[in-house]
């Protein structure tokens, strides 16, 4: 249960970093609600992985997880580039995590 929190956790932290871009486009409660909602829930479900899984791992997991996600989605969404260099190292990150979960 503890990889699924820590998933979902990844997936919060995705959710505030659109919140913090919502936020810099235009500063309304809805843009701040989804900021400090997917902050608030990312650390509550990392805090739920935290108690089965090690620090370290847990860390670089949530970690590859924001950064992939949020690049994919200002990729997908906020018209980034697409680069196929972006999308190597996107996919080196994604190996990293599975890798992390495979050896754990």
């Amino acid at each position: 249960m503890a990889w699924v929190y820590l998933i979902l956790a990844g997936i919060g932290e995705v959710v505030g970093v659109m919140g913090m871009n919502r936020v810099v486009q235009k500063k309304s409660l809805s843009a701040y609600a989804v900021l400090i909602g997917g902050f608030a829930l990312s650390f509550s479900l990392l805090n739920l992985a935290l108690k089965s899984l090690p620090l370290g791992v847990a860390y670089a997991v949530w970690t590859g997880i924001g950064a992939a996600g949020a690049t994919l989605v200002g990729m997908f969404f906020y018209g980034e580039s697409k680069d196929g260099k972006r999308l190597f190292f996107i996919a080196l990150i994604i190996a990293a995590v599975v890798g992390l979960r495979l050896s754990t």
